[in-house]
């Protein structure tokens, strides 16, 4: 996907944004999304072995809505985009660039095979599509007089649709009809295919969304609930399975493998003992055997209470570190918003996400965020690893964790989705000024960065945890927003 959006400095948004207030509002109601899923069905002992998700392959309907070109010769009057335009032509080229993004991304694309050119067929293209339920829709719309076929579409199918046109077909006034509207991702498809690739990712994304299971590892109940509007499974499991999982996993050639890559590639070894790195290796195949019993896509922890003392498990923070290197979420402290964010952002981005506490450098102005665990491979599992030193747990004072440096200058991307029944997010932009190596307070992973377009730091709106992600993806967040009926929420 591109990482090339210069489009998003300043307070303006693609969608409509709320007030601090408003925001304030949303972050209290963010909370009720945790109620709502504590209060989710509890499992009867749970006796028999977890079934997995059903896994979707994300089905895409699509057309082409233009009048032919022998009618048009007929008629001699062709209308923009004019008569030199061939959307037959158009029709072949694009047929094939789909054909091959399907192939790309794993999704089913089905193109109607003759143009939309009448009420009638449009009717029937409807109909199928009620009667499919497609996860989205791929217009490719070339005949400025047929607007109204494409709206009749959206009106009465209100499903997440990609409308692509070529330059040139459309008059101002009817974009600027288009463009507020909810489940609409309108394309200039002439100059940039990209962007109906974007689009298609985001319909992938949903689609896992909302397939996934998030295994949350916390308290003494087995349950299982429902995320409002994203669809994605919250399976609770107590805390004894880590602990047994983990006592479970010997001391084995895998695991002191582990161990000594954990210390050969940090930069330096700092607070941690041999056993401190050897004990964060054996949490990292006790997450694993968890996914894999639970059938989970990601997981939380509410990971603080246990390294209170008496201890009850080391700090898992490398093994975090790990799951996210291949690009399995690990969220802390079961926040569910900060989860779900990277969750999305794995799916929709291809990119790991830090999550950290908020906090402020007031006097440069800064934005400052920290926490004890963080991807080495924060641009997403393909890429190489930053470097980094391994430390103790800051506040519990013992274990290993990873202290990840960031590169200056660096763009990046700061979200929070919150999961309640009408959700928001949280999206900004901005650029890594600094981390310190050997900062006394705060958590070990650490950066300050300059937030795009926000003049004083302390009115930026945030929440309890934030996630950072490598790279300018604003623009892509917000389309995804807009697609989806998410609000996007600035300063």
């Amino acid at each position: 996907m591109r990482n090339d959006d210069k489009s998003t400095n300043g307070t303006s948004c693609d969608h409509v944004c709320c007030c601090r207030r408003e925001f304030l509002q949303t972050a209290g109601a963010a909370a009720g999304a945790m109620t709502f899923l504590s209060a989710g069905t509890v499992v009867a002992g749970d006796d028999g072995p977890t079934q997995p998700r059903i896994k979707k392959m994300p089905k895409v309907l699509g057309a082409f809505i233009y009048t032919p070109s022998e009618q048009l010769k007929k008629e001699g009057y062709w209308s923009w985009p004019g008569s030199s335009f061939d959307p037959e032509g158009q029709q072949r080229t694009y047929t094939a660039k789909v054909e091959q993004a399907a192939r790309q991304l794993d999704v089913q694309i089905k193109l109607e095979p003759r143009p939309l050119a009448d009420a009638a067929a449009v009717s029937r293209f409807i109909d199928q599509v009620k009667r499919s339920r497609p996860d989205g829709l791929l217009l490719f719309f070339s005949k400025k007089y047929l607007s109204e076929h494409v709206e009749r579409i959206l009106d009465e199918t209100k499903i997440p649709a990609i409308v692509c046109l070529p330059l040139g077909t459309l008059l101002v006034q009817t974009i600027q009809q288009w463009q507020p509207r909810d489940a609409l991702h309108l394309v200039d498809a002439d100059q940039d295919f990209d962007a109906v690739l974007d689009g298609l990712q985001m319909i992938r994304a949903a689609r896992w969304m909302k397939d996934a299971r998030l295994i949350n590892i916390n308290g003494t109940e087995t349950r299982e609930a429902v995320v409002p509007h994203l669809g994605t499974q919250v399976r609770t499991i107590p805390h004894a399975q880590f602990y047994e999982a983990f006592r479970a996993v010997e001391i084995s050639p895998e695991v002191q493998s582990l161990a000594h890559a954990y210390r050969s590639r940090a930069r330096e070894v700092v607070e941690p003992s041999p056993n401190d790195i050897r004990d964060a290796a054996k949490s990292y195949f006790a997450l694993k055997r968890i996914l894999k019993d639970e059938h989970g896509d990601a997981l939380m922890m509410d990971c603080l209470p246990g390294l209170k003392k008496p201890h009850k498990h080391v700090p898992p923070c490398m093994g975090f570190m790990s799951l996210h290197d291949e690009g399995i979420v690990a969220g802390c402290q079961s926040d569910l918003d900060a989860s779900l964010t990277m969750m999305l952002g794995s799916q929709l981005l291809g990119a790991t996400g830090f999550m950290h506490n908020p906090s402020w450098n007031v006097a440069e102005n800064l934005y400052f965020g920290a926490h004890c665990t963080c991807p080495s491979k924060m641009g997403g599992p393909e890429s190489a690893a930053r470097p980094y030193i391994l430390r103790s747990h800051s506040e519990a004072g013992w274990g290993c964790v990873p202290q990840v440096l960031f590169p200056e200058d660096q763009p990046v991307t700061m979200a929070l989705y919150f999961p309640k029944k009408e959700p928001g997010m949280i999206v900004y932009t901005g650029r890594v000024v600094r981390c310190y190596p050997k900062q006394p307070g705060g958590c070990r992973t650490n950066f300050e960065m300059k937030i795009d377009g926000v003049e004083e730091v302390t009115q930026f709106a945030h929440g309890g945890h934030q996630v950072l992600f490598f790279g300018d993806h604003g623009k892509q967040l917000k389309a995804f927003c807009k697609l989806y009926g998410i609000e996007v929420i600035c300063a």
